[in-house]
């Protein structure tokens, strides 16, 4: 390679194949991604749709027999859309690694090969000479080998300060602190230079991330819960299934029989009866089964996150993969960065500290000590690389890192002299200092104040006045501004040039903070997260006196919370770190390693794990967690890797994510609780109609509209339920909790009961069966059953939709809700008088109907006095 160096006219077209055959080109290597097709069958792994395909093949075996082909046609549709939705919604979700590809395959980049040429970025090879200004993409790894470059690297190592480069000479070496080092994906900020490529591909830092991004994921928290849900119905079922069955042979065998002996010994002894009879039992055992699936249960899961998807986007918070709002509802542990999301990210002027006071501002120091003042002045400006220009009007500090800017910024109402610059030394962060020669000779040397101090002799009280001064009283009140959380830089002057290093007297000038204080929503937030049982651990390569201050003042860091930086933690083994994990608040200097390490260890706990990112060294952690928040103003990769992205850059928006993602979990809830009543009550009928003498209380077609109103319908409504503030006062669920707990499938047992006497009472109550005209075959009364169990099962849906003793409280703000159900009922009436022989309907009077309503409404006050009970009894919310 140190042939290549000297040969500054670049590679020739026979050296480029040979680099480009030796280390392969700059394309970062990937695995077949799935298509389309591929995740939709695989979404047909999803646990409640393998017990709908169960079902659906049950069904199949049986059609040809029955001819009743509603309920197959009906799973079978099911299962499409709701396969059909979630393959839509995930499709393109694991693009990550598309999008590096993307970065470092579609710009154009300037490099020497005999003479100056434009090439791909994928063309760029080992050995090439690349061209770099202000404003392009660095396209590979390598050394900067001519010029001076300020580079951010932000988005690789998370320092928000710009990284000066400069030639160093030797080996290159793979580190962002290294002074000649260049890195695929960094920005240069300002500088022209040439660099020399010395990795591409999967061999740049960029690439090593890409590999993390492409391994496997665990499993969603909502995804764990379906699983249990399918498993939990299917023990149900076959109970149901098998009571029904037991209860069917009971009834031919031993009741028709009239508990005759010797007539059920002789129906025992015919085997074709006995075979017919046990074939029945069976065909009623398998559709009890099929009917106490929640056939709708996906469909429904992907139209409320569908429909919430598009609700929170206009707060700010974007949605790229469904299942990870759903397990933002469930987080119990967020690491969140500082930069940007807990601060403004804007550093302004905080104090102007001189050996004769302190100042707030320019201004202020020009009118105690004016010559002080133009002193220090010059020796902003002119140390400085960021300029002075404009913007809108008005005048601005552009180019440099966002130190120098907001330097340039606190003096620029400072009228400075023209000067000229005979010699400079850029900022470095192994030097933390930068210096300036003027050609009248003066020196200005700005950097850290524990490098510069030693080296302070005095301090200027005027432009000719040099004093003596107590340096360690100087430096304590510099250390009262770093615990307040604020950002130091020494300005002085100096004897003569640094070139090998600080070895002359320094000046002192003063020292100048800045700070970025906290959003003015950001203790809010936290204390928002707290209360909803969300621990947050800021993450942060600041140091640790800035970083505690800044937590100190979120709220984040109280009572007895950790802080430890980077290099701590790195000394304790996995066992230490679970264990203090749980007072962990704050981890200062921390490295990307630090942050997957930390999702890791937390995943192992047993924890829901949220996690903050921005830049391409955050992807990872980003991945692994059970839902990575990706910062709007962040890196594409970021975005791409994480599972929601919050436009706006502010914790607050994380809040709102999570208050969603709770909405999402209890609507998943109150539809699981109303489709279960409604199918436990179609069973229940269905088992006890034979034995009340109605071989079918409702018909297969009615079972159709049945199901209808559970799946589609009751979805929507479910759909729309508003986030309610006090969701955000209950602990974080469990990652274990299953969906269907004791006291929902309590309350759904309650119900199905309620709803199911009801019914039995109406068919065969002589008070009730009165009201009705007699009709062939009980038309009339079965038509009234027919609306009683479909209005039953309306006022269910509002027993299903709170567990409040205050039913109606939020009603208003689902719209939708109302909608569907005075749309269910004026439906249900229309069918009454127009379904005729499809639907086994006949008009009602208008008697008949009002009483058939006020009967199906008794479920809501029974509903409501559970409801009360359960409050009564100190118990807490079902949902």
């Amino acid at each position: 390679m140190n042939e290549t160096r000297v040969k500054r006219k670049g590679l020739t077209e026979r050296e480029v194949a040979e680099s480009r055959a030796k280390y392969g080109p700059n394309v970062i290597s990937s695995k077949k991604r799935a298509g389309f097709w591929r995740h939709f069958f695989a979404n047909l792994g999803d646990p409640v749709i393998k017990v709908l395909l169960a079902a659906l093949a049950v069904n199949l075996l049986f059609i040809m027999r029955t001819h009743e082909w509603f309920e197959t046609a009906g799973i079978a549709i099911s299962v499409f859309l709701a396969t059909l939705i979630s393959t839509i919604s995930e499709y393109g979700s694991e693009a990550a690694f598309a999008r590096l590809c993307e970065m470092c395959g579609t710009t154009l980049c300037r490099v020497r090969r005999e003479s100056v040429r434009e090439i791909n970025v994928a063309d760029v090879v080992v050995g090439d000479i690349v061209q770099l200004s202000a404003g392009e993409k660095i396209p590979a790894d390598g050394m900067l080998v001519s010029g001076a470059l300020s580079v951010d690297q932000s988005a690789l190592t998370g320092e928000s300060r710009e990284a000066e480069k400069h030639p160093a000479g030797g080996r290159f070496v793979a580190d962002p602190a290294a002074p000649s080092a260049l890195f695929a994906g960094s920005v240069v900020v300002t500088g022209e230079g040439e660099m020399e490529v010395f990795g591409v591909g999967d061999k740049t830092f960029l690439g090593g991330i890409s590999g993390e991004l492409q391994g496997e994921v665990r499993e969603s928290p909502l995804k764990a819960r379906l699983s249990r849900l399918a498993h939990q119905i299917s023990r149900i079922g076959y109970a149901a299934a098998i009571v029904c069955m037991f209860t069917f042979l009971f009834h031919r065998l031993v009741i028709d029989a009239g508990f005759a002996r010797g007539e059920i010994m002789v129906r025992l002894s015919n085997i074709p009866y006995l075979f017919e009879l046990f074939l029945h039992a069976l065909m009623l055992g398998l559709t009890v089964v099929v009917v106490a699936v929640p056939e709708g249960l996906p469909m429904m899961i992907a139209v409320v996150l569908s429909s919430n998807i598009r609700r929170m986007t206009r707060d700010h918070v974007l949605v790229r993969k469904p299942a990870g709002i759903e397990a933002a509802g469930s987080m119990n542990i967020l690491f969140t960065d500082k930069t940007g999301t807990l601060t403004t990210g804007q550093l302004s002027l905080g104090r102007i500290l001189t050996a004769r006071g302190d100042f707030p501002d320019y201004r202020t120091l020009k009118k105690e000590a004016e010559e002080l003042a133009e002193c220090l002045a010059l020796a902003a400006v002119a140390n400085n690389s960021a300029t002075r220009g404009e913007r809108e009007g008005r005048a601005v500090a552009l180019g440099g890192n966002s130190t120098d800017r907001a330097l340039l910024t606190a003096f620029l109402s400072a009228h400075v002299p023209d000067f000229s610059q005979k010699e400079r030394l850029l900022f470095d962060s192994a030097r933390k200092y930068t210096a300036t020669a003027l050609s009248d000779g003066r020196v200005f040397v700005s950097g850290a104040p524990e490098k510069l101090m030693p080296f302070v002799k005095g301090a200027r009280m005027g432009r000719f006045h040099v004093a003596s001064f107590e340096k360690a009283a100087f430096f304590a009140r510099i250390g009262e501004r770093m615990k307040r959380g604020e950002r130091v830089i020494l300005l002085c002057e100096a004897a003569a040039f640094p070139r090998d290093g600080l070895g002359a007297d320094l000046t002192l000038l003063a020292a100048v903070t800045f700070t970025d204080p906290p959003r003015p929503e950001a203790r809010d937030a936290v204390l928002t997260l707290r209360r909803a049982g969300v621990q947050v651990v800021m993450m942060t390569g600041d140091g640790k006196d800035t970083a505690t201050r800044i937590a100190r003042d979120c709220g984040i860091l109280t009572g007895n919370g950790i802080c430890l930086e980077g290099k701590e933690l790195a000394c304790l083994d996995d066992a230490a770190v679970k264990e203090i994990l749980p007072r962990l608040a704050v981890v200062a200097r921390a490295l990307p390693a630090d942050k997957s390490r930390l999702v890791r260890l937390s995943a192992e706990r047993g924890l829901v794990v949220g996690m903050t990112g921005d830049g391409i060294n955050d992807a990872p952690a980003l991945r692994s967690a059970d839902v990575g928040f990706a910062m709007g103003s962040g890196t594409q990769v970021a975005k791409e890797a994480g599972d929601v992205v919050i436009l706006d850059d502010n914790l607050a928006s994380v809040c709102r994510a999570v208050l969603y993602g709770r909405t999402i979990f209890k609507s998943i809830r109150k539809f699981i609780t109303l489709q279960l009543i409604m199918n436990f009550c179609a069973v229940g009928i269905s088992i006890i109609g034979p034995f009340i003498g109605f071989d079918a209380p409702v018909t297969v077609v009615q079972m159709l509209w049945i199901n209808i109103i559970m799946d589609t319908l009751g979805g929507l409504a479910f759909a729309g339920e508003a986030p309610m503030p006090q969701y955000m006062q209950e602990p974080p669920k469990k990652r274990d909790e299953p969906i269907l707990t004791r006291a929902i499938a309590g309350r759904i047992a309650f119900l199905s009961v309620a709803t199911v006497l009801l019914s039995v009472l109406f068919l065969k109550v002589p008070a009730i069966r009165e009201i009705y005209r007699e009709m062939e075959g009980d038309l009339c009364l079965l038509t009234a059953f027919f609306a009683l169990f479909i209005f039953a099962g309306v006022f269910n849906c509002f027993n299903a939709r709170t567990d409040r003793v205050r039913m109606l409280k939020g009603l208003w703000k689902n719209r939708a809700f109302i909608f569907i159900m005075c749309a269910v009922a004026v439906v249900q009436i229309a069918f009454v008088y127009l379904g005729g022989a499809v639907l086994r309907t006949v008009p009602l009077t208008a008697n008949e109907l009002l009483f058939t309503l006020l009967l199906s409404l008794s479920v809501l006050p029974l509903g409501w006095l559970q409801l009360l009970h359960r409050r009564l009894c100190g118990k807490k919310g079902l949902y």
